[in-house]
């Protein structure tokens, strides 16, 4: 066998430093997702009716699959590196007539400005996570 100059053994390397950091992230991943869902109840509050909305708002782990009849766009598995904030179920399918409002009634947005709040937090936690990851699992053999 030729001396590849020990590419091989640097890939071996990356390729378990990319799985290792796809594991870690998931605790920060469903953390942010938390925060942002409860953000969305809370500005949901002023559209409470029942309470049945608030209620379906949603975080779906990597793997697991979304509400039926949820927004935006209903049923679907989530991907392993990511977290669905998902809101209705088959009980609810009105959120996005509270969140845009109709010729009837006027918008009382939750959804967007919660994510719109947190999303730069959030992105810099993940970030946060896989970086310690990589340098965690960088020197490990």
């Amino acid at each position: 066998m030729p001396d590849d100059g020990g590419l091989a053994k640097l890939e071996a390397k990356m390729k378990a430093v990319v799985a290792q950091a796809k594991q870690a992230v998931q605790p920060a991943l469903l953390k942010q997702a938390d925060i942002m869902a409860g953000d969305m109840r809370r500005f949901a509050e002023t559209s409470r009716d029942t309470g049945a909305l608030i209620d379906s708002i949603a975080v779906t782990a990597g793997g697991e699959q979304t509400p039926p009849y949820s927004q935006p766009g209903g049923s679907m598995t989530v991907p392993d590196t990511a977290v669905a904030i998902t809101v209705g179920n088959t009980e609810v399918r009105y959120a996005h007539l509270v969140e845009y409002g109709t010729s009837k009634m006027k918008a009382e947005p939750y959804f967007w400005p919660a994510y719109r709040l947190d999303k730069k937090k959030s992105r810099t936690a993940i970030k946060r996570a896989i970086g310690n990851a990589v340098k965690a699992n960088w020197g490990s053999e």
